[in-house]
């Protein structure tokens, strides 16, 4: 074994021993977040109630704001992972993956097609880089290909680093509204001065470039993850289909004839596509968010199963993986609610903009945006809030809106790497943990930070 092996290796196994399951990590940042709301906001002027209550109240009035966002990421991570056993996707991945020969030649390719759909789409690249990522162990587990394992994991969640910079941006789409909440204060936004801008483009193809090119580098040093071990994860890849010896009677008929499943699924299809040709020409991928991924997976899973049997036998194996969401997600709301109502974002953001020029602002607002996810993981969620400040203090600086809604951008998708709650779908259909892959999150979050402050320091 190699010295970079060596040092390698010894920071993974500090990781683990340091990190405790994602679980716990949302209930210390809730604590931690309660600490903070108390020591550094103050309670509303002529209220009797005691503040830690008050506090409490906020985090419970949070508590439940996420539940139909849960809903639609539990029934994208269940859809998707269901649509990945198809025999059909699987035969089409493993003709991609096959080319995976080594675990540098897996890592750039999984970094760099995680990429691209992340910047089309946050769902759909979270949920592909996933899929990708698993399907890329299955193939070496099947040929007897070394593969670190976790490594890939980390490539395959990627596209949550770049996503806020893509189409499908919170921010940048939504200052190109024409009646945006902000818009009195800073007009209207085109997606040439944010997401199209010249900044942006940059900043974008360094990231295509650079990123694979690290994971391929890293790849190339790391041991291979144990045979048992890979077994242990993605050794089970096919959904046991509930066969019976018994002629189907009655009602049974509509169970097991695949022409069911066809017709329903053409249907969802067929209205899907429907909706995507009534966009405008100028945001004409606006119909992709969480509800249309899922109901367009819901379509192409039924196509593809075509027994209502099969499809429900394959729904069953895949829910588990989606139990992280169902009991994380409250907490990370609550902890939103907590910030929000206290007022702790608004303190956040305030130090930075007092501790800034025309120069350093738009660091220290990637900074503060970063800072801020960590607790408040929504970008949508995160303009809402911080937008404003922003807003009022680059007009008092002196800093063009878009280049402050870009870094704002930035820094929110940036510390996704170390932030559990939104790589529980991937974690659900990988079967890694967080321990495992936050050593190359964090890798790739620093690389990310590089490229994100160079480029907004040169434009």
């Amino acid at each position: 074994m190699t010295t970079q092996q060596n040092a390698s290796n010894t920071f993974i196994q500090a990781a683990k021993w340091l990190l405790p399951m994602p679980f716990t990590i949302a209930v210390l940042l809730t604590a931690l977040t309660f600490l903070l709301a108390w020591v550094l906001t103050q309670p509303e002027a002529n209220t009797t109630t005691p503040y830690p209550l008050t506090l409490l109240t906020h985090w419970q009035t949070g508590f439940w704001s996420l539940l139909t966002f849960a809903m639609q990421m539990m029934l994208m991570l269940v859809l998707g992972h269901v649509l990945a056993l198809t025999k059909p996707a699987n035969w089409l991945i493993q003709q991609v993956v096959k080319h995976c020969t080594t675990t540098a030649k897996a890592a750039a390719f999984v970094t760099l097609a995680t990429l691209l759909v992340g910047l089309l789409n946050w769902g759909l690249g979270l949920i592909f880089g996933a899929i990708l990522a698993r399907k890329t162990a299955e193939a070496a587990l099947k040929n007897s290909r070394p593969l670190n394992y976790p490594l890939i994991g980390a490539a395959g969640y990627v596209g949550l680093m770049v996503w806020h910079g893509g189409l499908s941006g919170s921010a940048p789409l939504k200052v190109a509204e024409a009646n945006h909440f902000l818009s009195t204060q800073m007009g209207v936004l085109p997606m040439s001065t944010t997401v199209f801008s010249p900044m942006n483009l940059t900043i974008t193809a360094a990231l295509l470039t650079l990123l694979p090119a690290a994971m391929a580098w890293l790849g190339s040093r790391l041991i291979p993850t144990p045979t048992n071990t890979l077994q242990s994860r993605v050794g089970v890849v096919d959904w046991q289909r509930s066969e019976t010896s018994e002629p189907p009677v009655g009602a049974q008929h509509l169970d097991q004839s695949p022409w069911t499943g066809w017709l329903l699924g053409a249907v969802i299809l067929a209205a899907a596509v429907y909706q995507a040709t009534q966009t405008t020409a100028s945001e004409p991928l606006s119909f992709l968010n969480p509800n249309y991924i899922n109901f367009t997976l819901l379509g192409l899973g039924l196509l593809l199963y075509g027994r209502l049997d099969h499809y429900i036998t394959a729904v069953e194996q895949a829910i588990p993986s989606a139990a992280g969401i169902m009991i994380q997600f409250p907490l990370y709301a609550g902890i939103a609610g907590l910030m929000q109502h206290s007022g702790l974002i608004t303190v956040f953001s305030s130090w930075i903009v007092t501790a800034s020029n025309e120069v350093t602002y738009p660091i220290f607002t990637l900074l503060s945006a970063g800072i801020v996810n960590v607790f408040v993981p929504s970008g949508g969620g995160q303009w809402a809030v911080q937008g404003p400040l922003i807003v009022d203090a680059a007009a008092k600086i002196g800093v063009p809106y878009a280049k402050c809604v870009m870094a704002l951008a930035y820094g929110d998708q940036l510390t996704n790497m170390i932030q559990p709650f939104w790589a529980l779908p991937l974690l659900g259909i990988t079967r890694l943990t967080a321990q495992e892959i936050l050593p190359y999150t964090l890798y790739l979050m620093i690389l990310g930070g590089l490229i994100y402050t160079c480029g907004l320091l040169i434009f």
